[in-house]
């Protein structure tokens, strides 16, 4: 479906972000939706491949830190002892969510028809990038 020059740019641009020569920044902003839908695209297939998602949450939970020092006494005068404090914190956590196979099917299907419809203006952009930016 996709040349394999386009996807080893693409492959190539994730692992590179916001650092690079121009060139690079510039295919990495053209070929960021791409990245993301592709993303949003294995999740939907692992889900299938399992039969279930996963759901994070966040858990209230509490911790001890460090908030200052105190003077005890020792046996040659006083001693400096961290002082400890409980920071309330969240954790975050997985759980199973049940899927419809049937939905989550549509969504992987619509997801590889916008990107398969976004791939000619992607390599278009890194041709662009690549005139504009040469190396």
């Amino acid at each position: 479906m996709f040349s394999r020059v386009t996807l080893a740019v693409l492959g190539g641009v994730m692992l590179l972000g916001a650092c690079g020569t121009p060139q690079e920044q510039c295919i990495s902003r053209s070929t960021r939706e791409v990245r993301n839908l592709e993303y949003l695209l294995k999740e939907t297939e692992e889900n299938l491949a399992r039969g279930y998602a996963w759901e994070e949450y966040e858990v209230p939970t509490w911790r001890r830190e460090i908030c200052g020092t105190q003077l005890v006494p020792g046996t040659g005068g006083p001693v400096e002892r961290p002082r400890y404090c409980l920071v309330r914190d969240t954790e975050t956590k997985r759980r199973i969510k049940s899927i419809d196979p049937a939905q989550e099917a549509r969504k992987r299907d619509a997801l590889k028809a916008k990107i398969a419809a976004l791939m000619p203006q992607v390599e278009a952009n890194i041709a662009a990038c690549r005139a504009t930016y040469p190396e």
